[in-house]
């Protein structure tokens, strides 16, 4: 299959980045709620990866791997969903509006303004998916997933500060690097390959992102884990959603346009 350059990856993240920038400045009610379809998205993503990566004890327990590829291979979904339906996912718009605004076609205030509305959005769709599809549903009431997500809740907020930042780096890394594969390609297989590798790897690592958390911590909470909303804030979403805006903005945004958008000599 034949599929963009990556100088004509990303300038069609740049022409997405300029769309999304008009987007934000002209119909903030459709914005809100294209995040907040995202936000549910990959809180689908995040259940199927719970429900699958530890659906199986008694194979996983002296194989930690085969629990963490589980959950890898299933986890993408939430991404496939965003890209093929246009949905707005902040750590996705991280990167896609960097392009554009270094290109001159929207300043910082729009990349920022829409960073913040869809954040915001994205957490409103995760927190309502969350409670009403999953713990209202009984997925995790009982069996291997209900200890499973107290321990992921709780092992979350518990690492180092810097750790969590360093890992929410590789964890947009990994997903705004999924976006611009499937902005390489046209056809819905090639969209929902490059979204599938770079995802699977970022689950598998054990990275951190910060909207999947919004499904994660919360949950975990519902089910009874021992973590405050001040402690998940501080000690994970802060730390995490400032290492994504590195990962996305600066290592795949910024990079790329500076290696592909830059006249050459």
């Amino acid at each position: 299959m034949k599929i963009l350059s990556p100088r004509d990856i990303t300038a069609a993240a740049a022409d997405a980045g300029a769309a999304k920038a008009a987007f934000t400045a002209s119909d903030t009610p459709r914005l809100l709620t294209s995040a907040a379809m995202a936000g549910a998205y990959i809180s689908l993503g995040a259940i199927l990866s719970l429900t699958l990566g530890f659906g199986f004890p008694e194979l996983t327990a002296g194989n930690p791997g085969l629990q963490r590829l589980l959950s890898g291979l299933s986890f993408p979904i939430g991404l496939m969903l965003v890209v093929v339906l246009g949905a707005e996912l902040f750590t996705g718009n991280n990167a896609v509006l960097i392009p554009s605004m270094v290109s001159g076609r929207h300043g910082s205030r729009l990349t920022l303004l829409n960073w913040v509305l869809v954040y915001l959005g994205n957490c409103v769709g995760a927190l309502a998916f969350t409670y009403f599809m999953v713990y209202l549903c009984g997925l995790t009431s009982s069996g291997p997933w209900h200890n499973a997500i107290i321990g992921i809740a709780e092992a979350k907020v518990s690492m180092g500060w810097w750790t969590v930042f360093l890992k929410g780096v590789g964890a947009n890394w990994c997903v705004c690097l999924a976006v611009w594969l499937a902005l390489s390609g046209k056809t819905l297989i090639d969209k929902i390959a490059g979204c599938w590798w770079p995802v699977m790897a970022f689950v598998v690592l054990g990275y951190e992102h910060s909207i999947a958390n919004m499904f994660f911590i919360p949950l975990g909470m519902m089910e009874g884990a021992d973590v405050g909303v001040l402690q998940s804030i501080t000690a994970n979403f802060i730390p995490a959603t400032l290492g994504n805006i590195v990962g996305g903005a600066l290592l795949v945004g910024a990079v790329n346009s500076y290696l592909q958008l830059k006249k050459r000599p």
